[in-house]
């Protein structure tokens, strides 16, 4: 096994160059398929000086039915992660999100139906879950559907039982049903089940991970729709503070890219796992003001205090944490990266990044299609 020869779809990015260390480390071989969009990788579009040696990179777009049926030749297995990233501009940008990950995915499943592989990974997200679980004070679990306008219109931002009592956010677990918030979250959930559809059809065993808040080094510090941690990273590297929605009392569920990189490793060495979904996370809740306060004191910038909106944006959620009961079990994952020695790391890398700060450009293009509140 230790030969095997790994393609990875969008493996020049932050979390696919992660993967690529992974598997170079435990004797795999490494192809990257990857169009290096501006938006990630700068104008330059140049190979990534992260990006290891042994990584063979093959430039090209997972919608090119040539790139990609070459980019397959000699490959075993194949992790799918190239996508269009951002539940905002995925609101918007409705005709590149489809193409890129509907449309994408949908060449690639081709091609892998004329050469099957070993098996598929496929990189899902926590989004396509919209509110994660909640309990009452009874500890009764609630599915709650999303948050009407005139509730959110009025600042009034937590799920109530019927006697107006904040409902507590819960683990949420794979059969959660879906419930698509944003075109990004049904692009997600449509890469997902076409992935597993075609895997069961075609004999290709086939996992989908769904990933939850994932940070660490190489996050694109100049992409506004990126992770929530490199968008407060940019803004504090510019001597700005970090601009939080509603109250910043959200909680999210926040995974080091290194334990994310070895879960996905699982994925392709555990046979149980075919067939299967399963959430990537810490399984801890924390919330987004919590998280902007820790990465401005990692960085050395306590002062620069989260500028708390009172706004809105469409397709937003209040809670969502993982349930990572599941990974355990079958991947046999742990996360081992703590928050704050994750942080410690990241805030090193940051000391030689340049960000530009394009979160203001981002907010004006929601406020101007009436998307942020």
């Amino acid at each position: 096994m230790s030969q095997q020869h790994i393609l990875i779809t969008g493996g020049a990015g932050f979390i696919g160059s992660h993967l690529a260390d992974e598997l170079l480390s435990h004797g795999y071989r490494v192809r990257v398929l990857d169009r290096l969009a501006p938006q990630v990788h700068g104008e330059e579009a140049r190979r990534p000086d992260y990006l290891e040696s042994d990584v063979e990179l093959v430039v090209g777009d997972v919608c090119d039915p040539v790139a990609v049926r070459s980019a397959l030749r000699g490959i075993d297995a194949v992790y799918h992660f190239a996508s269009a990233v951002g539940v905002g501009q995925s609101m918007y940008e409705v005709a590149h999100y489809t193409q890129v990950n509907n449309v994408g995915t949908a060449v690639l499943m081709e091609a892998l139906i004329e050469r099957p592989v070993q098996r598929l990974v496929v990189a899902s997200s926590m989004s396509l879950y919209g509110e994660g679980l909640y309990r009452n004070a009874a500890g009764e679990t609630r599915v709650v559907p999303e948050r009407s306008l005139e509730q959110l219109r009025r600042g009034d931002w937590e799920w109530r039982d019927e006697n107006g009592v904040a409902l507590q956010p819960a683990p949420t677990p794979e059969d959660k049903q879906p419930a698509l918030a944003s075109v990004y979250a049904l692009s997600k959930f449509d890469q997902e089940r076409m992935a597993l559809m075609i895997g069961r059809a075609y004999a290709i065993p086939t996992v989908a991970l769904r990933f939850f808040n994932a940070y660490g080094p190489r996050q694109a510090l100049s992409n506004p729709y990126t992770g929530v941690l490199a968008i407060f990273a940019a803004r504090l590297l510019n001597d700005s503070p970090p601009r939080i929605f509603e109250d910043g009392h959200q909680q999210r569920d926040f995974v080091s890219v290194y334990d994310l990189a070895r879960a996905c490793r699982l994925a392709l060495e555990m046979p149980a796992a075919a067939g299967e979904v399963f959430n990537v996370g810490s399984g801890e809740p924390c919330s987004v003001r919590d998280i902007a306060q820790r990465v401005a004191a990692a960085v050395g910038k306590e002062q620069l205090l989260p500028e708390i909106t009172g706004k809105y944006r469409v397709g937003d959620i209040r809670h969502c944490y993982a349930d990572i009961g599941k990974a355990r079990r079958v991947l046999g994952y742990t996360p081992r990266v703590a928050l704050d020695d994750g942080l410690a790391e990241l805030a090193a890398w940051l000391e030689g990044q340049a960000a530009v700060d394009r979160v203001a450009q981002a907010s004006a293009e929601l406020d101007a299609r009436g998307l942020a509140l």
